[in-house]
């Protein structure tokens, strides 16, 4: 008997589950992080992009909730009104939180497209289908907000590569980045930058010491790496974009749950980890690969030691796992 891929006579795969599982965690802190940012917004055009980010967000849940409900799967506990002040002060301005959507958006793309090759079922495909190409429209060109990558020249003939210093610099410094370098440098000095300043937000609203400490390292990090990234533009004379510290307001008042903001920084570390990992994959360059190497070990363990303070606070989710047949085997 050959079966079809609808929901009808298919079973959810490993993969099935763990995406739309991890989904809902991360659509339902989406909520509370936008619904905040809209009690503060003065900008028309970017409350309208939060307004559609957050109807997705609310579209999202409710499918996979109804899918889990349907297949008797546990719905997770995600995050709630209990996670989010909608009363606290401003904590970030109109800029930072059109920069964070498009960092979203982005991290949506990479995201529902590196799913979509492992997802047969096709209600569940469908759904990451209508995800990946309903994700905001960015209006940072509108707003003159927009930091492009720096422009290289035209190639204006072809040419081979005869060295092989062009890849090793022990045998000779190359006196040029290739523009798939330079892409990646400007991309994860952005996605930095933008880390810095949330760790600085979360920080001075932070109520539990553990993770106030954790988002105050997270910050020195996250300004290390940039330099680490600005130093190779700014020696082949390429501008780097400008950092959006400034765009955190002096309030402490506490507004997301000490839980949320700990998530929030798990998420954004394990795209840091992909992007630090494509990058090592595209660059031509020994230098560069060495670098990346060396600053996604150090992300790796700031990682872990924040999976110890979820844990510990009990605090983290304990995701969809397999059967463990070993300890069956020993009841």
């Amino acid at each position: 008997m050959i079966l079809d891929s609808t929901h009808n006579s298919m079973k959810m795969t490993a993969a099935e589950i763990s995406y739309l599982w991890t989904t809902y965690q991360s659509d339902t802190m989406s909520i509370c992080v936008l619904k905040y940012f809209l009690q503060h917004l003065d900008d028309s055009d970017i409350k309208a992009l939060v307004n559609h980010a957050l109807d997705l967000s609310y579209q999202h849940v409710e499918i996979i909730k109804e899918l889990f409900v349907h297949e008797r799967i546990a719905v997770p506990q995600g995050f709630t009104d209990q996670d989010v002040n909608l009363k606290a002060e401003r904590l970030f301005s109109d800029i930072l939180y059109l920069k964070y959507i498009k960092n979203m958006a982005g991290g949506g793309l990479s995201g529902y497209s590196r799913m979509l090759p492992n997802i047969y079922r096709k209600d569940i495909k469908s759904f990451y289908s209508k995800a990946l190409t309903s994700s905001p429209t960015l209006i940072l060109l509108e707003k003159g907000l927009a930091t492009r990558p720096p422009f290289i020249p035209y190639p204006d003939k072809v040419e081979f590569i005869q060295k092989q210093s062009f890849f090793l610099e022990g045998l000779g410094r190359r006196g040029a980045l290739t523009g798939t370098e330079v892409t990646h440098l400007h991309f994860n000095i952005e996605t930095n930058q933008l880390g810095a300043a949330l760790s600085t937000g979360f920080s001075q609203t932070a109520q539990n010491k553990q993770a106030r400490n954790y988002f105050i390292r997270g910050k020195e990090i996250a300004l290390k790496h940039t330099k680490v990234f600005r130093d190779y533009l700014e020696k082949h004379s390429l501008p780097a974009p400008a950092g959006i510290e400034p765009e955190v307001t002096e309030s402490t008042e506490p507004v997301f749950s000490d839980k949320l903001m700990m998530f929030h920084f798990s998420v954004m570390i394990y795209a840091g980890i992909g992007n630090y990992g494509i990058a090592i994959s595209e660059s031509q360059r020994s230098d560069l690969v060495i670098d990346y190497s060396r600053l996604n070990a150090e992300i790796l363990k700031y990682s872990e030691d924040g999976i110890n303070i979820l844990v510990a606070n009990e605090w983290l989710e304990q995701p969809p796992l397999s059967i463990d047949r070993q300890n069956l085997s020993k009841k």
